[in-house]
């Protein structure tokens, strides 16, 4: 009756519908994955500032900073069956005279599974402070986690959460 070009053609083209179906739905039903799950008030985390390692100044004439400090952290909350992974970093956040929001990123890390969501670790900067003048000495700096939700398929979610501030050493080290 059909031959078997024309039987494998309707079954590769059926087989290909309905896995655009699907996808399509996933894609659509992501849209009704509450956020609020990635909100801040699930995530649990500090950091505190232990030790200013170095402050001097740069030949150029901008101020660096090399800090230590504790980071715990538990965003289990934000894994979901759609989760991919979580990228989380901490940023310095101060006020220059120049600038009204300076953000530096000092550490990060990607967390790929739930089971490594949690835990407790003493870092020093991934990247150092620097700022583009002399005008960190004695400023008062806010820590602030950023995370980001990355997705097998749909929309980012994006959050962050103030965790802490300390005032740098009104001379260089």
């Amino acid at each position: 009756m059909h031959s078997f070009a024309y039987r494998l053609n309707t079954l590769l083209t059926f087989s290909l519908l309905l896995l655009a179906v699907l996808c399509g739905a996933a894609s659509f039903l992501d849209a009704f994955n509450s956020p609020l799950a990635a909100s801040s008030s699930h995530v649990q985390a500090s950091a505190q500032v232990l030790k200013v390692n170095r402050f001097r100044r740069q030949l150029n004439g901008a101020d660096e900073v090399g800090l230590t400090f504790n980071v715990s952290l538990d965003v289990q909350p934000l894994f979901t069956w759609n989760t991919k992974q979580v990228f989380v970093f901490l940023a310095a956040e101060y006020e220059t005279p120049k600038n009204a929001l300076n953000q530096i990123s000092l550490w990060d890390h990607i967390i790929l599974d739930k089971d490594q969501a949690k835990f407790q670790t003493k870092v020093t900067t991934k990247y150092p402070l620097i700022d583009q003048g002399s005008n960190l000495r004695g400023r008062k700096v806010d820590l602030i986690l950023h995370w980001h939700v990355m997705p097998k398929t749909g929309r980012m979610i994006r959050d962050k959460l103030h965790l802490s501030d300390f005032h740098l050493p009104e001379a260089y080290t």
